[in-house]
């Protein structure tokens, strides 16, 4: 059997780290927003080249603080693809703003940059780009709307640990970067973590108040916040694993290139591009008989995942409020895509399994 994921076999070379680390965490007595925190931030920081970095619960909460912080009009518009995962739109919600879906590019998944000009409006205030699966958006041209429309730029980063696009990494580009640490994820906790890059000290300071109640001392409580704090242990395990992400990366990026190597031409790879750095959270195909592949697959042993069967304005959750028709682009991509493995854990071996069989699907 080859498996989709396997969070256990993910993690097993960090296993005596961890304990290590735990250890070292119940002795130290310190459970929250401590040095554990303080130092992840640090580092990521480090990694991703820039100042500013604030620790919160998850990537939920990061995308929905990072929209609280900015003072928005209830009705504001933010601009978002159709095609994402729900909490992407559920953060906006949160926020009493109004999501604008805009197509991605069939090719990329990501947001199409040529649609977007079209959805601004004097209501629009802020883009929400999402790096799906890993590779990032189109962004010198994101940035040139951006730049001359006067807009806030966030970045939801959730699938994108160490992508680059033009050698400068995710997250990296807009007035703030949304990262979640689920345990899939490339860097994943133990747990759920998340992470805001930001680049104005005021924007910092904001979240920090925000992630603990509004308060920046104590009992003292200047906004109403939230308890969305990054978890103490689990900024320890994430700590230990940060040295090892490009590895990860790196590893994965190995795996992805049997699959673009050896597939056949039935299916429709991801797309390469010279300016991108792709970290395959996911290694996606398409392919017109998705549901008897995926099928096909399993009775042959062979673990895969959808991602994602329903499109965010087809959510029962969402009838009403996002337009119920007028993105046939997301409904394709929703319809036809699979993810393959593509794990840490996985073997060579094993992907090359996985495209014989692959190859032999009529």
């Amino acid at each position: 059997m080859v498996e989709y994921e396997n969070l256990k076999k993910f993690n097993q070379a960090f296993e005596p780290e961890f304990k290590q680390k735990f250890n070292d965490f119940l002795n130290n007595g310190w459970y929250i927003l401590g040095k554990e925190v303080a130092s992840f931030e640090e580092e990521f920081a480090s990694y991703n080249q820039v100042e500013n970095v604030v620790g919160v619960s998850n990537g939920l909460e990061a995308l929905s603080m990072s929209l609280k912080s900015l003072h928005l009009n209830a009705g504001s518009e933010v601009i978002v693809p159709s095609n994402t995962f729900i909490a992407t739109i559920l953060a906006i919600l949160h926020c009493d703003l109004v999501p604008v879906l805009v197509e991605p590019d069939i090719n990329s998944y990501n947001i199409d940059p040529h649609k977007i000009q079209e959805a601004i409006t004097p209501k629009t205030a802020v883009i929400m780009i999402v790096h799906l699966y890993g590779q990032c958006c189109q962004m010198d041209l994101i940035m040139d709307i951006v730049n001359e429309n006067n807009l806030v730029l966030i970045e939801d980063s959730a699938q994108a640990h160490g992508a680059m696009f033009n050698g400068k990494k995710a997250g990296t580009f807009g007035d703030f970067g949304a990262f979640s640490f689920y345990p899939t994820k490339n860097l994943g906790a133990l747990g759920d973590g998340g992470a805001v890059i930001v680049k104005c000290d005021e924007h910092k300071n904001r979240l920090r108040q925000l992630r603990n109640y509004g308060s920046g001392e104590k009992y003292h409580n200047d906004v109403i916040g939230y308890n969305a704090r990054l978890d103490e242990l689990q900024a320890a395990f994430l700590r230990i694993k940060l040295p090892y992400l490009d590895q990860i990366n790196n590893h994965k990026r190995t795996l992805a290139n049997i699959y673009l190597d050896n597939l056949s031409d039935r299916y429709i790879l991801p797309m390469q591009a010279e300016e991108q750095h792709h970290v395959y959270h996911v290694f996606n195909i398409r392919h017109q008989k998705r549901d008897e592949l995926k099928e096909y697959l399993t009775r042959n042993n062979i673990g895969t995942v959808i991602h994602y069967p329903v499109a965010p304005h087809k959510q029962v959750a969402l009838k009403g409020i996002l337009p119920a028709t007028g993105f046939p682009i997301a409904e394709e991509i929703h319809a036809t895509t699979l993810s393959l493995p593509c794990s840490y854990f996985h073997t060579e071996d094993e992907i090359y399994k996985t495209v014989d069989i692959l190859n032999r699907f009529n």
